[in-house]
């Protein structure tokens, strides 16, 4: 595991776009272009809002970041988290390393609570977040529409630190 670089930007758009067919993972509908995805990554720092990559056999395999929660200053001290594993890398634990990781980075950059907004349809994640303590801090029924079929968010949080 290890800090993403600019040079891993590339591997982490195709994992991404790789979970769009899934509508599982992801609120975009298409593949998105490596491009619109420069300015979140620069949003990025191991300082701030870290962003993890774990590597299998010299390829990116896997990612989690921490993103701001919310614009604002009064918000600072929580973050969102996003988890994306390539398909043929899904089912082996990579989930579980990269949580304990960013939990630990969480703690580290100070932040006090995390968030996660996932389909309530996808029970892999949420069964993941909530092994790791995150519990349901919000539902959001029916506020997504993905092929004409309409899903909930649930929301998921954390303390990390009184």
């Amino acid at each position: 595991m290890r800090y993403a670089t600019e040079q891993d930007l590339s591997a982490i758009v195709d994992i991404y776009n790789a979970a769009v067919p899934s509508r599982t993972a992801t609120a975009d509908l298409e593949p998105i272009e490596f491009e619109s995805k420069r300015a979140w990554f620069n949003s990025h720092s191991p300082e701030n809002y870290p962003l993890l990559v774990h590597e299998i056999d010299g390829k990116v395999a896997a990612w989690i970041g921490l993103q701001s929660f919310h614009g604002r200053p009064v918000y600072r001290y929580t973050a969102e988290v996003s988890l994306y594993i390539a398909p043929e890398h899904q089912g082996k634990g990579l989930g579980r390393l990269l949580m304990e990781a960013i939990l630990e980075e969480a703690e580290r950059t100070g932040l006090k609570n995390l968030t996660a907004y996932i389909f309530s349809h996808n029970e892999r994640s949420l069964n993941l977040f909530r092994y790791f303590g995150f519990e349901e801090w919000g539902f959001l029924p029916n506020v997504t529409e993905m092929d004409s079929i309409e899903h909930s968010v649930t929301i998921l949080g954390k303390r990390i630190q009184p």
